[in-house]
């Protein structure tokens, strides 16, 4: 069998494949293309281009985490997407005042119909500090998760503890206080941290002392949702204890069982609170 290129001939040296200006010496051990630094990759004998590698890496079989997530080798699109929506609407609200107003959650304004504001209220925050602590926090906590729990169970944790801490602010804010922050799903997320860390038998002390710093800050000083917080600590600790404790052969029925279960839980107790209200 011969190959379209051979690795290496006496001839001399050739032109990189894919930089026809760059001499080269090196052919692939796979497919014989010659190949310049820039795209070689070590391999177990030899040099690969990166063609081969990426022919290589999508036929090998999926990895599956311990808990449930699959090994992923590319970015944390899920988390990454997050921050990037949440900066996109602040600086929507940079360009126009109206912004907070309209997607806030304000109580009265749900109870009239308004119900986009309980998700939208967690894209929306009260000045850039606000935006930079939680964006900070979702880069540090929410790859990992994220990688250990797969792309749609950390995407659908994220949106139910975001979602629980909207539901507690509409449960027991006062009607007419606008709140707004994304703050519900990152206590969600610390939560589901803690969780799973320890499922993994890992150190979660550093864990435990920044929450309960977090929850003495959320109830001593003034402006701060203790609704929101709790509602999305509470929410993403019990997402994640279904879905890291699940039985392995029935996971995926147990954790989407339960995260619909929540999401009617919600609805209910909005209605509730909306029929309080409206009366």
């Amino acid at each position: 069998m011969t190959m379209p290129y051979p690795a290496q001939t006496p001839a001399g040296p050739r032109a990189c494949y894919r930089h026809p200006d760059r001499q080269t010496y090196v052919g692939c051990t796979r497919c014989g293309r010659p190949v310049c630094p820039e795209c070689m990759v070590s391999a177990a004998v030899g040099h690969q281009c990166v063609d081969c590698v990426q022919v290589a890496a999508k036929s090998a079989p999926a990895v599956t985490t311990v808990l449930g997530g699959v090994e992923r080798t590319g970015k944390p699109v899920v988390s990454y997407g997050l921050i990037a929506a949440n900066v996109a609407v602040f600086l929507l609200q940079l360009s126009s005042r109206t912004v907070v107003y309209r997607l806030a959650l304000i109580p009265a304004f749900v109870a009239a119909g308004d119900l986009y504001r309980l998700v939208t209220s967690a894209f929306v925050h009260f000045g850039i500090v606000h935006l930079l602590f939680n964006m900070y926090a979702l880069y540090v906590l929410g790859p990992p998760l994220e990688r250990h729990l797969g792309r749609l169970r950390f995407a659908v944790l994220y949106g139910l503890s975001a979602l629980g801490g909207s539901v507690l602010v509409y449960l027991f804010s006062p009607i007419n206080v606008p709140t707004a922050g994304a703050s519900g799903a990152v206590f969600g997320l610390f939560a589901a941290t803690l969780v799973a860390y320890r499922r993994l038998n890992l150190d979660v002390r550093w864990l435990v002392t920044l929450i309960v710093l977090n929850l003495v800050m959320t109830f001593t000083l003034p402006g701060i949702s203790w609704q929101g917080h709790v509602g999305g600590l509470i929410t993403g600790g019990l997402v994640a204890a279904v879905y890291v404790h699940a039985p392995r052969a029935r996971r995926n029925l147990v954790q989407a069982s339960a995260s619909i279960g929540l999401l009617v839980l919600f609805v209910v107790l909005i209605a509730a609170r909306t029929t309080a209200l409206v009366g």
